[in-house]
């Protein structure tokens, strides 16, 4: 199967002559970025859910819903939906809601997220953090077959042959709304998403790629023992695309730093340091950063490593508008070429 090729944005606030830009203007600025993806025919567009002053992006269904309308081709989800702290019936509504308006183009990649803030803001428990996600994905199980629901656990109400509307694009048309669900490095994490015949997208946004590599034979081999199709398995890795590896640098590693102390900070970890940023951009790093070359011979090898089906690259890490866009534009017309000739697939 062809590798496809997505983004995703986390709507990272830049900071503009020393004050952080509105998180209004972000928010449009993120609505052009995923036009200006449609435009060079990426497969994916992702908004990732946060709840911190430093990401504007809380409701990202929203802007997903402005985008169906925007664009074309480009399908359209978040990376991730925060299930633990959502509704998995609210969030099955508005995914269907949004497969309607773009005609079929709606994904979800769910997950746990790696913050916590929505659990106090939404009234959960962290203590429950990891019951509230093993329920609710098994609820999201059975509320995308789109049949009426049958369902207890012991945090959430029970639902006893409940349908849920609207129905979906995909439903109307003899298919389901595709599922994915962020995976961070457990077996465990491995294991639920293939007894829920769901994608796997891998979070890699630290270490190597090739540290994942048992992960994804598990999955596979997971997903054949609870007599699934086999599922399609994706990663997630930061980087940005420029004219050549130095530009590039020049551009990422000043907002890196800032975001890495930021969030080094609140746990506890020690500064970042260049020599940090420069192992996690070189040749078998988890940042996917440098030139057109750079990066697609770096997702050449990516791909060899684990057999993934689908590269997502996070463009924006607090960089500007301008240079997410620069960065956007050098993926779809320089990088994805590059890799399908390396490939064979041009």
């Amino acid at each position: 199967m062809p590798i496809e090729f997505g983004v995703h944005t986390f709507a990272a606030v830049p900071v503009v002559d020393g004050a952080p830009l509105s998180h209004a203007q972000v928010l449009r600025d993120v609505v052009a970025e995923g036009v200006a993806a449609d435009r060079q025919g990426l497969a994916f567009f992702g908004v990732g859910e946060h709840h911190r002053d430093d990401f504007a992006a809380s409701a990202p269904e929203i802007l997903l819903g402005a985008l169906a309308t925007a664009t074309e081709r480009i399908r359209l989800g978040t990376a991730v939906t925060v299930l633990s702290s959502n509704d998995p019936v609210r969030v099955f509504e508005q995914f269907s809601t949004l497969d309607g308006i773009s005609s079929g183009r709606a994904e979800m990649i769910v997950g746990r997220g790696s913050f916590v803030e929505s659990f106090p803001l939404f009234g959960y428990r962290l203590e429950d953090y990891e019951a509230l996600f093993e329920e609710r994905l098994e609820l999201l199980a059975a509320l995308v077959r789109e049949e009426p629901v049958t369902w207890s656990g012991t945090l959430r109400s029970p639902l006893h042959e409940q349908p849920v509307y609207p129905r979906s694009h995909a439903a109307e048309h003899g298919g389901r709304i595709p599922v994915w669900v962020g995976v961070g490095g457990s077996p465990e994490s491995v294991i639920r998403t293939a007894r829920h015949g769901f994608d796997m997208m891998l979070a890699i946004i630290g270490g190597s790629p090739a540290q994942f590599a048992p992960f994804a034979g598990l999955y596979r081999k997971a997903m054949e023992q609870f007599g699934h199709a086999p599922g399609r398995i994706g990663m997630h890795s930061p980087g940005l695309v420029a004219e050549t590896d130095a530009e590039a640098k020049r551009i990422l590693m000043p907002q890196w730093m800032v975001y890495r102390n930021r969030i080094g900070r609140e746990r506890g970890w020690g500064d970042a340091t260049e020599r940090e940023f420069d192992a996690s951009m070189a040749e078998h790093g988890a940042m996917f950063a440098g030139s057109p070359e750079t990066v697609a011979q770096k997702i050449v090898w990516a791909k060899e490593t684990l057999g993934v089906e689908r590269f997502d690259l996070k463009y924006d890490s607090g960089t500007s508008h301008e240079d997410n866009l620069r960065s956007i534009e050098l993926f779809g017309t320089e990088v994805v070429p590059r890799v399908r000739a390396l490939l064979g697939e041009a």
